[in-house]
């Protein structure tokens, strides 16, 4: 049976042929897992500003960045990362994810690297006053927190952001289709250029 191009005999059922096509992991890929927050990680981690958090709920999988105006994250002891929830659109796909499933990676970028972090471990969602509390930002505080509990931590190979020239290549959006035009392309009477006009003073209102 041939799909889209590819023949499903192809595709790889068992890990010992995975394996064999791709042979044994260089030293350095094993010995940089750590199980906890190593000084030099948490000072890596501390640097980012901006994390990718991914999921796995009964629905499926979710990707969702999160940024803030310093660190991302803040580490509550060397096994424990905290994640304020800021506003957004009120989809909390991540944290039903977490809710029913707890399983949790992470990746941490900081501008101008090509290395990244990556954290794996399990989390849970938090509405206690004292961890909402640690996240105040002039009297605004997220709505909860996801307490993190780390599992594995590690760097990731630098070519993925080299290949891509990520802090290189300069502004690449010029042409790329704006919000509202991919709503008003999901729902035909969905006004997408007042959402775009009307979008930049909403979101600098709601920021928190």
């Amino acid at each position: 049976m041939r799909r889209q191009g590819f023949a499903v005999t192809d595709t790889i059922t068992d890990i010992a042929t995975l394996e064999s096509i791709y042979g044994t992991p260089a030293e350095a890929s094993l010995i940089k897992v750590a199980d906890r927050l190593t000084p030099l990680y948490a000072k890596w981690i501390m640097a980012s500003r901006l994390c990718v958090v991914s999921t796995v709920g009964p629905d499926g999988t979710d990707g969702s960045p999160r940024g803030d105006d310093g660190p991302v994250v803040q580490a509550l002891d060397a096994k424990t990362l905290l994640l304020p929830d800021w506003r957004g659109n009120n989809r909390i796909d991540t944290l039903r994810n977490i809710v029913a499933d707890g399983r949790i990676s992470l990746m941490f970028i900081v501008p101008g690297s090509h290395n990244v972090i990556r954290v794996n471990g399990t989390a849970l969602v938090s509405v206690a006053p004292d961890l909402l509390s640690r996240f105040d930002q002039k009297g605004r505080q997220p709505r909860s927190v996801i307490v993190i509990t780390v599992a594995e931590v590690y760097s990731q190979c630098a070519r993925a952001l080299m290949r891509a020239r990520i802090w290189a290549s300069g502004d690449e959006s010029a042409d790329l289709p704006s919000i509202g035009a991919l709503l008003e392309e999901q729902k035909n009477d969905f006004d997408g250029a007042a959402y775009d006009a009307e979008w930049a003073a909403r979101a600098v209102k709601t920021m928190w």
